[in-house]
């Protein structure tokens, strides 16, 4: 069957069902505090200006406006924004900053003991904060991530998984399902600055994943949750004409459709808006695109990398929109299939088949699009330049975990990039995320849990079993020695010098850590495995 034909049978399956995300958005704090937001930000009267848009109000945001416009104005009055801030909000505070580990409990004690200082209760609406009420108990990463992550959710809940809190997993995904439902999308985070974007499309593994505890009916359950979700990814793809672009979607000249990250806005994003300000003044290009890109890049979750970056190393030549990523669309495969085997679960196989002939394709055009016969590896391809970007990187392992076995081909391919991974990639604490170093933090030399995971998962699945064991018993090692070390399990790490802390990127090295805690506790399971 046709590519075209089949994204019109899929985009007519999912407009038969009326499925519709909330016109209305709730206001984000730029939106809210307008000229407030703006000095306080640019003035960086907080280190990180993630600290702002998360701090509550202490009354309506219209009275806070007011009050901000009339002491402006009093000339009898010294103004000081700091002191006002601290005077009508409350700021956010770090409960896992303030905790300590017990130097006498193992790496898994404490990670059991994390659970507990990661957990929130459903929260509570108050008008004028950011946050976007959850109405299930959840676990945040930790640090300065007091809010749910998307992408980092499905990793926190293999360990979840492992530590049998299967009720919190359950309840996780409730939420998320609560976000598709309100939004018609899983954003970034629950925080009305991050609705304009969604992060990597992790939910239909988190089904999976409960599903094996629960049972195939857990696919049935949550079904019209992930054809919404899948509505937003594939959002006018039927329309395209070859050559074009459409948020998230773009048509190829052969007609093949792809994906890529997108963000609905063209902004300064709110928690890191001084930072972009000043990486656009350093573009020559129109600052709108610039906040475009580096929108989209934070929607990859990979904020930042040399993958999005035209000249490979400076941020303000980033391209993220141009850009489709092997990772992303590797994922959308999955998806596909996971979509395929839920309605085969329902006893609709006319509607399982189609999905499956969309997995099918979109596999197809990975392999067209994104393999480089001269690195022999998957790497993404950047549509307007019409080349692949040639940017070694983890992503590129993502197709072994969700691509079929066709007649062997997996596994050819897969002898094939595992020497590419053992020269270029794997070092003593893990992969590296990628070959260059920018001093951006998802680049060398650091390291990162989701990352190592999906590897040791593809790998072992494609018949790179000793490979997929040597970077589980690397980076598993590394996160034990930096807990002996310092009581801590780390966003990130430095897999390249052992003695050296993670850094780069926009804010301080963070502890917690979700998805840290969740890998490291199903990877050490799976090597407890006979393989």
């Amino acid at each position: 069957m046709h590519v075209r034909s089949i994204t019109n049978i899929v985009t007519g399956l999912l407009l038969s069902m009326g499925l519709t995300a909330q016109d209305s958005l709730p206001k984000s704090p730029d939106q809210l505090y307008g000229e407030l937001f703006t000095e306080v930000q640019l003035a960086r009267i907080f280190p990180d200006g993630k600290t702002f848009v998360d701090a509550v109000p202490k009354m309506n945001p219209d009275e806070i406006m007011m009050a901000f416009r009339e002491a402006k104005k009093n000339p009898a009055t010294k103004f000081s924004v700091t002191q006002f801030v601290r005077n009508y909000f409350v700021l956010p505070d770090s409960t896992t900053s303030a905790y300590r580990s017990n130097p006498q409990h193992s790496i898994t004690a404490h990670i059991q003991d994390l659970w507990k200082v990661l957990r929130r209760q459903p929260d509570t609406a108050v008008k004028g904060s950011s946050l976007l009420p959850l109405p299930h108990p959840y676990i945040v990463p930790g640090g300065r991530f007091r809010e749910i992550y998307y992408w980092d959710s499905y990793f926190t809940m293999l360990g979840l998984k492992e530590s049998r809190e299967f009720e919190i997993m359950e309840n996780m995904i409730d939420n998320f399902a609560y976000l598709i439902n309100t939004y018609g999308h899983i954003p970034n985070g629950n925080r009305t600055y991050y609705l304009s974007r969604s992060q990597p499309p992790f939910f239909f593994m988190m089904v999976e994943l409960l599903a094996t505890v629960k049972g195939d009916q857990t696919l049935l359950q949550y079904l019209p949750a992930l054809e919404k979700e899948y509505r937003y990814w594939m959002e006018g793809a039927s329309t395209l004409k070859k050559g074009q672009a459409f948020k998230r979607v773009i048509s190829l000249p052969d007609e093949a459709v792809l994906n890529r990250y997108w963000d609905e806005a063209n902004t300064p994003r709110p928690e890191s808006y001084r930072e972009d300000v000043e990486t656009a003044k350093q573009s020559t290009r129109p600052k709108v695109n610039v906040y475009a890109h580096l929108r989209a890049g934070a929607a990859s979750g990979w904020d930042f990398s040399s993958r999005w970056l035209a000249d490979g190393k400076t941020l303000s030549t980033i391209e993220t929109t141009n850009i489709i990523p092997v990772d992303l669309n590797s994922l959308l495969v999955g998806f596909e299939n996971a979509l395929a085997r839920a309605y085969k679960v329902a006893g609709q196989d006319s509607v399982s088949m189609v999905y499956s002939a969309a997995a099918e394709k979109r596999q197809q055009a990975i392999e067209k699009y994104c393999w480089s016969r001269e690195q022999q590896f998957y790497t993404d391809y950047n549509f307007k330049k019409q080349a692949l970007t040639k940017q070694i990187s983890a992503a590129g392992l993502f197709p072994f975990v969700f691509f079929s076995h066709k007649q062997g081909y997996l596994s050819v391919v897969a002898r094939q990039a595992a020497i590419v991974v053992k020269e270029q990639l794997l070092q003593p604490g893990g992969l590296v995320t990628t070959t260059q170093t920018t001093g951006e933090q998802w680049d060398a030399p650091n390291g990162w849990a989701p990352l190592q995971w999906m590897a040791v998962r593809g790998l072992a699945r494609s018949g790179q079993i000793g490979l997929a064991k040597e970077i589980a018993q690397r980076w598993t090692g590394l996160n034990e020695k930096v807990y002996q070390e310092t009581g801590k399990m780390m966003e990130k790490y430095n897999v390249m010098d052992l003695s050296k802390s993670a850094g780069g990127g926009e804010y301080a090295a963070q502890d917690g850590f979700g998805w840290t805690n969740g890998v490291y506790l199903a990877m050490s399971a799976w090597l407890k495995q006979p393989l």
